[in-house]
């Protein structure tokens, strides 16, 4: 091959990888431009869904602070069963403590983790409970969770509302067939037995901790 035929084919490879290069540098700018854009509304939509869930335990009207901006940053928490970062939101009325609104989860379900959102007033009794994962079996175990849970008045979630340590005994947060205060449908129990005692390790976590996380800086103080 002659120097010129050699020069030209060099020459016609830079062009090609300059060309290249220059399309990686659109395309990479036109996807920023398009994280941007959409980055508000897709903040925006994981805000209302973080929202939706936290509504299922604490009503909106208990509290008038940025609930979601007034938050504490929580290691992975053995106590709560977690064992990943999570964050814990902290209620407020007039700058005084509410509720402490956070994630745990029950390792021992039927057929493993129940993740579990729940809110704990600031006087140590529980607000509400939600079941908000699971793999239960369809029509046996699963009615931990308030839509698949035939009893529509009275969910069985919905046992834990008002439950305080020093005005429930330690022994009457299990279900009845333990020996404690909890209903349970026949032919399922390990779930709700697995759900009963990640709440009251839950509740006792933050009874031990509510000080320190109210005290925590928030930004919606």
């Amino acid at each position: 091959m002659s120097e010129a035929k050699i020069f030209s084919a060099q020459g016609m490879a830079i062009r090609t990888a300059a060309i290249l290069f220059v399309f990686v540098i659109i395309f990479t700018g036109l996807l920023s431009g398009a994280y941007l854009w959409t980055k508000p509304a897709l903040e925006a939509s994981a805000a209302e869904a973080k929202m939706k869930l936290v509504d299922e335990v604490l009503p909106r009207s208990d509290y008038d602070n940025q609930l979601l901006q007034d938050a504490v940053p929580l290691p992975p928490t053995a106590e709560l069963g977690l064992a990943e970062d999570s964050t814990v939101y902290l209620a407020r009325k007039e700058g005084q403590p509410v509720a402490a609104v956070f994630e745990a989860v029950a390792p021992d379900g039927y057929a493993g983790k129940v993740r579990l959102i729940l809110a704990v007033r600031a006087d140590g009794s529980v607000a509400g409970v939600r079941v908000t994962q699971h793999k239960e079996t369809p029509g046996l175990g699963d009615y931990v969770e308030v839509k698949k849970d035939k009893n529509k008045a009275r969910p069985w979630i919905t046992q834990f509302n008002g439950m305080a340590l020093g005005q429930i005994a330690d022994k009457d947060w299990k279900v009845k067939k333990d020996g404690g205060a909890l209903d349970y449908y026949a032919g399922a129990t390990v779930t709700p037995r697995a759900v009963s005692k990640a709440v009251f390790k839950a509740v006792k976590w933050f009874a031990a901790n509510r000080d320190s996380l109210f005290a925590a800086t928030g930004a919606g103080k």
